[in-house]
């Protein structure tokens, strides 16, 4: 009785499932905010709507929160609890934790993963990538790309990759004669991705490993149509590969701090120097956010996006992955530059209202909106709620007092670090959902989960 009793329910799952598949292609669309934690959704939030009001991200009717992994670079590592954006984007398109820096590859042994994106090529579906930074940057190439260093982004920066004089990468094990896969820009040109937007030209410029030809003349050989700039893009015919190299590295962000001001040390008098709670501490003058001007010509990230939309579901039974990033609000937190960071959540923003209005008329798209990891911009005070006391409380960080449309003045403050950029932190961060993500996302999940969700949905 209870075998018949199983077997009609499976029967009757089995006839849903396929009449559910019946109904057309399935797309996932992953939206990653670099560094688009709660306090840089806040910041964003007070700027661009008031502190009453509401981004898109804020209407979306799923909300959970994501603990972010990392292990030491060593097989079964000891926790790390502070990741980058190599482990993180590994994570969600492999579901393993790997070390700080990896793509695509396991701690210690360096053994490729396999990614959602080559999941979905090997199941028939289509594929796409679009970022605001160097399409070889971190994140993107771990949607699509093998290497042992996030650093050996071209066939010119394998081996004794230096920055700034200091040896900080060797990807020898990853090169095509020792039996590797090559630098992250040579994977892309030979990948099967239908559509590959964002910076880093300057990446497809040298020469292959081994070769004659440079990795732009790889890809343009492995079927990819070449633009450079916004008009090309916008028309750009949605058959075949495309590949979208904007800039020579990351592309321009979209404001800036007034005359290019960033974050700021408050200036303490010499008595202040002697003992913190004597003499005086000046706070930074308010600054205006204003356009970048280096950002005009540039295409947005909403315009990438259509794009890539366009080309992916362009007659296509099969459905799609299509991974979307906003890189700078990251970018410009490490920078103290947290205008630069708003403007990047505002190409989030429109980005996202495009997606949702493609997903309105593809009801069977899973939107899946989140952060690789925490940043370490913080909102402080304006004023101080120690400043009736008779000490001049102040940030030992720096600040940048941002003037808002509201007429107040928002401070935000960032002091990870005495070095010239400023690092992550580790909290969990947010993660948003249309409907699909309804029963499909707990409140609560560790990011190597959300691959899985993503694998489910497509079936793949």
């Amino acid at each position: 009785m209870i075998r018949a009793v199983t077997y009609l329910l499976l029967s009757s799952l089995a006839c849903f499932v396929s009449a559910e598949d019946d109904l057309g292609p399935r797309q996932v669309i992953l939206v990653i905010g670099d560094g688009m934690d709660d306090q840089q959704i806040t910041i964003a939030r007070n700027y661009l709507a008031g502190a009453s009001g509401q981004l898109l991200l804020d209407r979306m009717p799923l909300r959970a929160s994501v603990q972010v992994l990392a292990v030491e670079d060593k097989e079964q590592g000891a926790p790390v609890y502070v990741s980058d954006s190599a482990n993180t984007a590994t994570a969600m398109a492999t579901g393993t934790i790997t070390s700080r820096g990896r793509i695509a590859t396991a701690p210690g042994t360096d053994k490729d993963i396999t990614t959602i994106v080559e999941l979905a090529t090997a199941a028939g579906l289509r594929s796409g990538l679009v970022t605001t930074a160097s399409v070889t940057d971190a994140t993107a190439a771990a949607f699509a790309t093998h290497v042992s260093s996030r650093r050996c982004e071209d066939p010119d920066h394998m081996q004794d990759v230096t920055v700034y004089g200091f040896n900080i990468a060797d990807c020898s094990e990853d090169l095509k004669a020792n039996g590797g896969p090559g630098s992250v820009a040579e994977q892309l040109a030979e990948s099967a991705l239908d559509v590959l937007l964002g910076g880093g030209r300057r990446r497809f410029a040298p020469i292959v490993e081994g070769g004659t030809i440079s990795v732009e003349e790889l890809a343009d050989q492995n079927g990819f149509h070449l633009v450079t700039n916004t008009a090309e893009l916008l028309s750009a015919k949605p058959n075949g590969k495309l590949l979208g190299l904007f800039a020579p590295g990351n592309l321009p962000v979209r404001l800036q701090g007034e005359n290019k001001r960033i974050a700021e040390d408050p200036k303490r008098s010499w008595l202040n120097h002697l003992h913190p709670y004597l003499g005086s501490v000046q706070l930074p003058e308010p600054m205006g956010c204003e356009p970048n001007p280096d950002f005009e010509g540039t295409p947005t990230l909403k315009q990438m996006t259509e794009t890539a939309l366009a080309h992916l579901s362009h007659n296509n039974d099969s459905g799609f992955f299509l991974m979307i990033e906003s890189a700078s609000i990251d970018k410009q937190a490490h920078e103290r530059k947290p205008c630069g960071s708003i403007g990047e959540m505002a190409q989030l923003e429109a980005a996202l209202g495009s997606i949702l209005e493609f997903a309105a008329r593809q009801p069977r798209t899973l939107v899946v909106v989140t952060a690789d990891h925490a940043q370490v911009a913080q909102l402080i005070p304006d004023q101080s709620l120690f400043e009736k006391y008779p000490i001049p409380a102040a940030t030992p960080g720096k600040l940048a007092r941002i003037k808002t449309p509201e007429g107040a003045h928002m401070a935000v403050n960032f002091a990870t670090t005495n070095f010239m950029m400023e690092e992550h932190a580790g909290t969990a961060v947010p993660l948003f959902s249309n409907e699909e993500g309804l029963g499909r996302i707990p409140p609560f999940l560790q990011q190597p989960q959300l691959f899985q969700i993503m694998r489910t949905y497509l079936g793949i």
